[in-house]
């Protein structure tokens, strides 16, 4: 089924934009956790929870994530679950873009692409931070 929609938790959005913002020097990253929901015109994703994860990239624009960081989120999806009582599993992924566009890159559509195969309702979030605009001088 198709995704059509994607709710974030307000606690979630905030505290993946709280993790934006602890650097500027380089991007930052996570796994987002929550359920499908599947509705007739589609699929919607409840992102409720969230997995902060270390950086492992040596370069500074860009976010790995590994298998085994991927094995601990997915576990600790299962014990969500077990504790609300629904079915959550990992359902994205977000980094941040300090000092950049919000667009992604050629490596975030590269990466974002290959777990679309693997889950075609996977979510892909990139949150822009220490970006002024020059035309209204907001940042």
């Amino acid at each position: 089924m198709q995704l059509k929609q994607v709710k974030i938790s307000a606690d979630v959005y905030f505290v993946c934009m709280s993790h934006a913002l602890t650097t500027e020097k380089e991007e930052v990253m996570g796994l987002l956790v929550g359920n499908l929901e599947t509705t007739t015109q589609g699929s919607i994703a409840n992102i409720s929870y969230l997995c902060l994860l270390p950086r492992s990239d040596k370069k500074k624009d860009r976010v790995e994530i590994s298998p085994e960081q991927l094995t601990a989120a997915a576990e600790e999806a299962e014990k969500l679950s077990k504790s609300t009582g629904k079915e959550m599993r990992v359902i994205g992924w977000y980094h941040s873009h300090p000092h950049i566009t919000v667009n992604p890159s050629h490596v975030d559509v590269e990466t974002q692409f290959n777990y679309q195969l693997l889950d075609s309702c996977f979510v892909g979030l990139i949150f822009s931070c220490f970006n002024n605009d020059e035309a209204t001088k907001i940042g």
